[in-house]
């Protein structure tokens, strides 16, 4: 059978699975879906069935809707469900709607508890019951007290399987032990050393470990200091941990110190691109899970409340600009010069903003440094408001031939630059403080405050310099 493999994978007219720029290739998707459509299990598990679960999930995603389950279906036992952790989560819930829950069962048996969890969580309750239902006591024990932890919990990430071991154990003792039990997690970095109540009293690494002659005890091994998680802990802090202490895996307990889990670094870096993803989205008004595989319908949903936010501040912005509607019919060049003003300010505003919440978000500002973030922020405004000034200035007089002109115009780019500076960074930190979020929320706000300070202060002189009132 491996040789079949092998031939077919080497033949010239069997594409590779990504072409030059890394992509998934569409003569290879298109073999496959042929292969699908044609019921051609044998010629599909040749094709797929080595590939890695994350070009897998790639693969899946490629494929029409309607090709996905059947693909699942023909592969059967040699579909690894891991690939559905891979996916959007909108083609994930596509997919196990048109999935017989038995089959989900026979999937999610093979899967680590944390992928396991990851799948289930996107079932409707009742379908979660039957698979559940379908599994072995321990296994369906295990997962129940996952899925009962708060969303986005290390509850809900962590993978029940671990090496736990008791602190009059040997380390030739351990490893026998390691050997002899068929039943341990594919991937583990750490040894837990539990008393009899399961009561976490620290770790031993695996370096460690190997590097210790045979009748030293684990007690004397182990690092009491562990860096444990709380089982209800949120996520993203959880995430923060293993950054800030360059950890590769850490014990997960319960209220009562006992071991109930471990979450490794592959969990985190899933966190760290979903935290950053969400991030990026909100300040851009997008929900953060919103994805490219969601409908029409579904997007138009997420993106109209902040569209709508921003025509409620772009109205008042033009309210601002009414209120001048004589000084502007009187001298055209206002009107020429004030979307110039508007832009400086807002992207002088939203430099200052997208690095503030990135700040609030890693826990970089702080009440200990914020004073002194604020007074830099307004420093660089300014000075990039003098610069500015002077260049517009200069190019309002030789457009326009109005000396004066050049000396309004620099007046308002150093007024709405420092505004925006201080607007980018101070209202985040408001927002923070009231515990809205700033990715979220800060956008509409600073943007608003730009434009009207930036509207008012260049017609405001204006009209005042020239008697345009």
């Amino acid at each position: 059978m491996l040789d079949e493999k092998t031939a077919a994978v080497s033949q010239p007219d069997v594409p590779a699975l990504r072409d030059a720029d890394g992509a998934i290739d569409e003569a290879f998707v298109a073999l496959v879906a042929a292969a699908i459509e044609a019921g051609d299990a044998t010629s599909l598990k040749l094709l797929v069935g080595d590939l890695h679960e994350a070009d897998t999930g790639d693969l899946i995603e490629a494929l029409d809707g309607e090709l996905r389950p059947k693909l699942i279906a023909l592969m059967g036992r040699d579909f690894d469900f891991t690939a559905l952790t891979e996916v959007d989560d909108a083609v994930r819930e596509e997919i196990l709607e048109e999935l017989p829950n038995e089959t989900i069962a026979a999937g999610v048996r093979e899967l680590d508890s944390d992928d396991a969890v990851y799948i289930l969580e996107d079932l409707s309750e009742e379908d979660q019951e039957a698979v559940l239902a379908a599994l072995p006591a321990p296994e369906r024990v295990a997962l129940e007290k996952s899925l009962d932890y708060p969303e986005d919990s290390a509850g809900r990430r962590m993978q029940t399987e671990f090496i736990a071991v008791p602190p009059m154990w040997t380390v030739g003792h351990t490893i026998d032990y390691m050997r002899d039990n068929a039943d341990l997690p594919d991937r583990f970095f750490e040894i837990y050393v539990v008393d009899p109540a399961f009561r976490l009293m620290g770790a031993v690494s695996l370096d460690r470990l190997l590097r210790t002659k045979r009748p030293i005890s684990i007690a004397s091994l182990m690092d009491p200091d562990r860096r444990s998680i709380a089982a209800t802990e949120d996520v993203a802090e959880v995430a923060r941990k293993f950054e800030h202490y360059n950890l590769v895996a850490a014990p997960v307990t319960d209220a009562g110190d006992r071991l109930v889990g471990v979450i490794t670094i592959d969990d985190i870096v899933d966190v760290i691109e979903e935290e950053a993803d969400e991030d990026l989205k909100a300040l851009g008004g997008v929900k953060g899970d919103e994805e490219l595989s969601d409908s029409v319908v579904d997007t138009v949903r997420s993106r109209f409340p902040w569209l709508f936010a921003n025509l409620i501040t772009a109205v008042l912005s033009a309210s601002v600009i009414a209120l001048f509607e004589g000084a502007i019919e009187k001298m055209v060049a206002l009107a020429v010069l004030m979307p110039i003003v508007a832009s400086m300010g807002g992207n002088a505003g939203t430099q200052t903003m997208t690095v503030t919440v990135r700040a609030l978000a890693t826990r970089e500002l702080s009440a200990s440094n914020v004073s002194r973030v604020v007074l830099r922020e307004v420093c660089v405004g300014a000075l990039n408001g003098l610069a500015f000034a002077a260049i517009l200035g200069t190019v309002a007089v030789v457009w326009f031939g109005v000396r004066d002109l050049g000396f309004v115009i620099g007046m308002a780019i150093i007024t709405v630059l420092t505004a925006a500076a201080m607007g980018g960074i101070l209202i985040p930190l408001a927002l923070h403080r009231m515990g809205i979020d700033p990715a979220v929320s800060s956008g509409p706000f600073v943007t608003t405050i730009t434009d009207v300070i930036g509207f008012f202060a260049f017609l405001g002189i204006a009209s005042l310099w020239f008697g345009l009132m």
